[in-house]
This record gives structure tokens, C-alpha cells and sequence, in this order.
């Protein structure tokens, strides 16, 4: 399985980025998770490290070109019920909100089971099974295709 790269060209000069890119305003290291892809006889396993997420902050479908589709987001806002809402001589000199965005797009093999792939999240982990098409399934998908 390949990742699917996609390139983004920025229009903005680099003084924005020089602006902005500041020692008193250190820049958030946005990183993707960590992903891990096994093969064994019968299927292909994609473990996805994702701590603190729930099935619902993900996404995953396979695209319009056949590719598997992994994405997964995740919002924190704080609540008025919060110990920082309560106080009320206070003021934010920075505040960072917690948001967590990730979308990764894997080329499937062509021996791919697609209508079989299943999905489950636990203990931090995304974990993607997708079987492989049996010496059976195989000889169905070939066919004589007869001439007219």
C-alpha cells in the first residue's frame, strides 16, 4: 500500500511566514500519527495510533478511485461549567484550543477484498482489516469474454 501525496503550494509571501514565525509564538509541530501496515496470508492490517479518540471522530471510506480514505478529526471546547470559566478576575494571554485534524489516503493492492473491509477502534488504536481475495474468489473474477 502507497500513500497518496498531495502537494499544497502556498500564494502567501514569506514575510507572512517570517511574521508569524516568531520566538515568542513557537509553532505547533503538527504531526501525523503514526501508521503501521501487516500482511499475512489472508489480510492486510492497518493499525492507526490514535489515543483519545472514539469510533466517531473517524472516517473511513474508499474513494471514487478506489483508494482507502482515512480521516479523523476531533474538537475540544471548554464548557462554562469549567474551572477557568468560573474564575472571574481573569484574562488569556495565549490559549491554544485543542483541535486535531488528519487525512490519509492509502492506494489499495488489486487483491483487495473491498467489499469486506471492516474497522474497530481500541485501546488507542484504529485498527483496518482488508482481506484478500481467496485462489476462489480469483478464478470468478476471470472470465472468457466471448467474441461476437
Amino acid at each position: 500500500m502507497t500513500p497518496v501525496r498531495r502537494y499544497n503550494q502556498s500564494w502567501l509571501p514569506s514575510i507572512f511566514d517570517d511574521f508569524f514565525d516568531t520566538n515568542w509564538m513557537n509553532k505547533t509541530n503538527a504531526t501525523a500519527p503514526a501508521i503501521n501496515v501487516i500482511e499475512n496470508d489472508a489480510e492486510y492490517l492497518v493499525e492507526v495510533a490514535a489515543p483519545g479518540m472514539t469510533k466517531a471522530d473517524f472516517d473511513v471510506h474508499i474513494d471514487e478511485d478506489g483508494n482507502l480514505v482515512i480521516a479523523m478529526e476531533k474538537k475540544s471546547e471548554r464548557k462554562e461549567g469549567d474551572e477557568a470559566a468560573r474564575r472571574t478576575n481573569c484574562r488569556y494571554l495565549r490559549r491554544e484550543f485543542a483541535y486535531s485534524k488528519f487525512q490519509q489516503t492509502l492506494i489499495l493492492p488489486d487483491d483487495v477484498e473491498k467489499e469486506h473491509i471492516s474497522a474497530g477502534v481500541a485501546d488507542g488504536v484504529l485498527t483496518i482489516t482488508l482481506p484478500k481475495q481467496t485462489a476462489e474468489d480469483k478464478a470468478k473474477a476471470t472470465r472468457q469474454i466471448e467474441i461476437k
